[in-house]
């Protein structure tokens, strides 16, 4: 069979094929272009579901006839001046979709540069052009999608949910441009110039507003710099909806930065549940490709180990912070689920320290030599009886975080009051929490083979195994290749019995698809949960005055205090305010 070039027409509708797949894949080429050109104003305007109708206003910098002519040719863009694919600073520069949209579609285009004495109108079906009466900016309208390409059709799905994947493209564009004013079917707006926390609040819903966390980093050699809002962990999702992911001010949806953020919540949020977030990572154009799939919604990293590793770390300062630190460092902002202080109502160094937390189970009652190891220095509870000093240590604690102690109800949460808020907390969830950072503070014990383990893998999957060994030695596993198809172990966890072949498999599926590993740390973090969970203050536990203030004190002081290993919430602060209301005292 002899070689031949494919006709023009149907070039352009296979490349429509890689970038056009719905209505909402039009819409966001189409806005991507007029954010190109300048555009701080962006009118969407869509038809069952696009299917019927796409119109995109914009008020960029338009277009000259000559650049009109031009817009609808396969390659022609206006966005890589210097020709240069490592140094892209626009949303858009493959030069596809114009003329892929035009071959499955009636298309047309109204334009004017402001330079030219009046407006020019393309008819992309023909390719005529002539004067019109528009004004400034340009409009796209994409009518009949996928009329050219019939098969196409029944692909699409409902008009309901075609629309709802157009509003997710406009949200994310709209998150990456805070300074552009968005608009879709007169309905959805989000105004130019809006402040991101109030956008992040009109994207996400409601139920985000005071419970968001800044987040702002720089890399030690500051070529990366990384900022935005982290949800704290008791506010979560089913799905990773409203999760939104930008490099260099694109939204991407890419395995390294996703991953990342699972593993910053791993120890504060259930691994199937999905925090919120807006993330904006900038680092130079060299260091990161965003030339590898017709969307645009990949990226790849030239050091994808130092992206990740950065934006965990990041993450976790900002979740990781007590009661205390915060204290020192913020502002009052009170409500029911999230608490910042105030500059005079600076902390006093705690009555007791962390390490003398209370625990259920003393050390030599602990059968477990792993776990007996890690809880060799922390103090038992013993029967208290209120010391003479307690009545006169009461306006001491009017100044800590968690207020003084009230009293116990139910025997499950301890009640206590500071000057504006009473403040409900769970003591299971408290001290679990407070057990699991102290099991979780001390280095992972490894135990030597006698004989080593070997696990006969693929060879490519004994590549990835080695190339994380340094990883997989911080968390007790020390491996080794053994011949170019298997891995020997020589030391394991402490007092870890699994089966290590099926461990080792999954390792390396998971640096294969996502280059990197997370299994033994989320194993880890498994046990240690569970073992904090069944080894602390029980629900329907009767403390003492003394024994709930030391518990109070304690979480004030610990990581992630307010919620458990598990994403529930450790205390609630009910405002005075909203007690005068239940009074009618307003």
């Amino acid at each position: 069979m002899s070689i031949r070039l494919l006709p023009d027409y149907l070039i352009n509708q296979i490349a429509a094929g890689e970038v056009v797949e719905n209505g909402a894949s039009v819409v966001k080429e189409l806005v991507e272009n007029a954010l190109d050109a300048g555009a701080n104003q962006i009118i969407v305007d869509i038809v069952d579901g696009g299917r019927t109708l796409i119109n995109v206003v914009d008020n960029g910098s338009g277009m000259s006839a000559g650049d009109l002519k031009n817009c609808i040719m396969r390659h022609a863009t206006s966005k890589l001046p210097d020709d240069n694919l490592m140094n892209i600073n626009f949303m858009g520069f493959r030069g596809e979709a114009l003329p892929s949209i035009a071959s499955v579609s009636d298309m047309m285009i109204d334009t004017c540069n402001g330079a030219d004495e009046n407006g020019w109108h393309l008819d992309c079906c023909n390719g005529e052009i002539k004067p019109s009466d528009w004004q400034s900016g340009t409009r796209i309208r994409v009518q009949n999608l996928f009329a050219k390409t019939p098969a196409r059709l029944k692909f699409l799905r409902s008009d309901r949910i075609e629309t709802m994947a157009v509003l997710d493209v406009i949200k994310r564009l709209s998150m990456a441009r805070t300074d552009v004013g968005f608009t879709l079917n007169n309905k959805w707006r989000f105004p130019k110039d809006q402040p991101l926390i109030d956008r992040i609040v009109a994207v996400m819903g409601d139920d985000v507003a005071g419970r968001m966390r800044c987040v702002s980093a720089e890399s030690s050699s500051g070529a990366m710099k990384l900022f935005g809002y982290i949800s704290e962990p008791t506010l979560r999702r089913a799905s990773s909806v409203d999760q939104f992911l930008f490099v260099n001010g694109r939204p991407v949806k890419d395995k390294v930065l996703v991953g990342a953020l699972r593993a910053a919540y791993m120890d504060v949020m259930h691994a199937r549940e999905f925090p919120l977030c807006a993330l904006y990572l900038t680092l130079p154009p060299a260091n990161v490709d965003v030339n590898v799939s017709p969307t645009k919604n990949d990226v790849h990293f030239l050091e994808p180990t130092h992206v990740r590793a950065f934006i965990i770390k990041s993450l976790r300062e900002v979740l990781s912070q007590n009661m205390v630190d915060n204290a020192l460092t913020t502002g009052v902002q009170q409500n029911e689920n999230k608490i910042l202080f105030n500059s005079n109502r600076i902390v006093t160094p705690c009555l007791r320290p962390v390490s003398n937390a209370p625990m259920v189970h003393s050390p030599d009652k602990v059968q477990n030599s792993f776990a007996q190891s890690l809880m060799s220095d922390f103090g038992a509870i013993k029967k208290m009886s209120p010391s003479p000093a307690q009545n006169n240590i009461n306006h001491i604690f009017d100044d800590m975080p968690l207020g003084r102690v009230i009293g116990q109800i139910a025997n499950k949460y301890v009640l206590a009051a500071t000057n504006d808020s009473l403040v409900v907390v769970d003591q299971h969830a408290a001290h679990e929490r407070i057990t699991y950072e102290k099991l979780r503070a001390h280095k992972i014990k490894s135990q030597p083979l006698l004989t080593p383990i070997v696990v006969h893998l693929k060879s490519e999957d004994v590549v990835a195994v080695l190339t994380i060994v340094d990883d997989l030695r911080e968390s007790g596993l020390v491996v080794d290749s053994f011949g170019d198809d298997a891995i020997a172990i020589f030391e394991k966890p402490a007092d870890w019995d699994m089966d290590w072949g099926m461990a080792l498999h999954a390792i390396a599926d998971e640096v294969r698809a996502y280059g990197h590993s997370s299994q033994l740390k989320e194993k880890l973090h498994l046990k240690l949960a569970n073992y904090a969970c069944h080894h602390s203050v029980r629900a329907g536990q009767k403390l003492d005055l003394e024994q709930m203030n030391a518990l109070l004190r304690d979480i004030e002081q610990t990581e992630h205090g307010g919620e458990c290993n598990h994403g529930r919430p450790v205390y609630k602060f009910i405002p005075i305010t909203q007690i005068d209301g239940w009074f009618e005292r307003i």
